[in-house]
């Protein structure tokens, strides 16, 4: 029941939407920390603080509160702003609203973004920043996204809830 509508494929600009990703975006340095599933070391380079403990939820959805938020939680239905940046686990980052300067809303609960997203935020608190470390199956799986996300990618995202409506 995957749904193609997602947050990375679209972003709003007033009443239109254009494409968030774009294919050649410059890469930020990220820090390298190990993230331990199963005993087993898996390097990735995620934009968190090493020092932060990582949560993994019964989903593998796994997250690192960079800082926690003092208003709202969202409810289902509620429309969330954003400010993110995604990276794949190499570090090539493939999306950010903030190189844009531009915010991106959404309807949380819905099925309007990939289910690591909406998990992810719902229980975000305004003003948080989390680093989500979003498994393929609660990203794009077997398909991808636009060219610029590989098949079976996890994807890092550094998302801060700015407003809950």
């Amino acid at each position: 029941m995957l749904v193609c509508v997602v947050v990375l494929v679209l972003a709003q600009v007033g009443n239109k939407q254009d494409s968030a990703i774009a294919a050649n975006l410059p890469q930020t340095p990220l820090a390298t920390i190990s993230v331990t599933e199963n005993n087993t070391p898996i390097k990735s380079n995620i934009m968190s603080d090493a020092s932060k403990p990582t949560v993994t939820t019964d989903s593998g959805l796994k997250y690192v509160e960079i800082e926690e938020g003092t208003g709202a939680t969202p409810k289902s239905g509620q429309t969330v702003v954003v400010h993110y940046t995604g990276t794949l686990e190499d570090g090539t980052k493939f999306d950010s609203s903030r190189d844009r300067n531009r915010p991106f809303s959404f309807t949380i609960g819905v099925g309007q973004v990939i289910k690591g997203w909406d998990e992810g935020l719902s229980t975000m608190k305004v003003g948080g920043r989390r680093q989500l470390i979003i498994p393929s199956e609660l990203g794009y799986g077997a398909r991808g996204a636009g060219g610029v996300i590989p098949p079976y990618s996890t994807l890092l995202f550094d998302v801060e809830l700015l407003e809950v409506k």
